[in-house]
């Protein structure tokens, strides 16, 4: 399990009510084709049973669920989407299926939105976990955050962006 892992698993065994997760970039770590986006790329397509792709992070966000967390994720896109967005949008589902509430809103529509420069996650509006990345989408890692004003500004971004958002379910690319 890596430290970024490690970090999340710990912050979600301590969250009680919410926990909000904001994407703001077109690609992430795209390099390898070897990766499942290559294998995407490549033709294939995530199997709907749940054998084939449920892994401990979808196992953190089922148990968290029932007990009572509400895992709510954003995606800001630029459209036309790039090519990494139609692969996170094809595997979607699994996020939904773990018990993930997924919404999408187009960049254009976030111009008048005061976002903070790095994509979060937000633990029961009190601590922000900032997911660096460096130039090319690799991790970077991750850096906890506890001041009230910073938790005040994630909070207040995230409402924004989902109140704007799309549901998934709903989201055409």
């Amino acid at each position: 399990m890596s430290q970024t892992d490690l970090a999340f698993v710990e912050l979600l065994a301590n969250t009680r009510h919410s926990a909000v997760h904001l994407e703001m970039r077109d690609s992430y770590g795209i390099g390898e084709e070897t990766s499942e986006f290559g294998r995407w790329r490549a033709g294939w397509y995530p199997d709907r049973d749940r054998a084939s792709w449920w892994g401990d992070f979808h196992t953190w966000v089922r148990d968290a669920t029932l007990r009572g967390v509400e895992f709510r994720r954003a995606r800001i896109v630029s459209e036309p989407v790039s090519e990494y967005i139609g692969y996170e949008h094809a595997c979607t589902y699994q996020n939904v299926e773990a018990g993930e509430l997924v919404r999408w809103l187009p960049r254009r529509k976030a111009s008048d939105i005061a976002l903070p420069g790095n994509d979060f996650w937000l633990f029961d509006d009190s601590v922000v976990m900032w997911n660096h990345f460096t130039g090319d989408g690799a991790s970077a890692g991750p850096e906890l955050d506890e001041r009230p004003e910073v938790a005040k500004l994630c909070a207040s971004a995230f409402a924004t962006v989902w109140e704007r958002a799309t549901p998934h379910e709903d989201y055409r690319i």
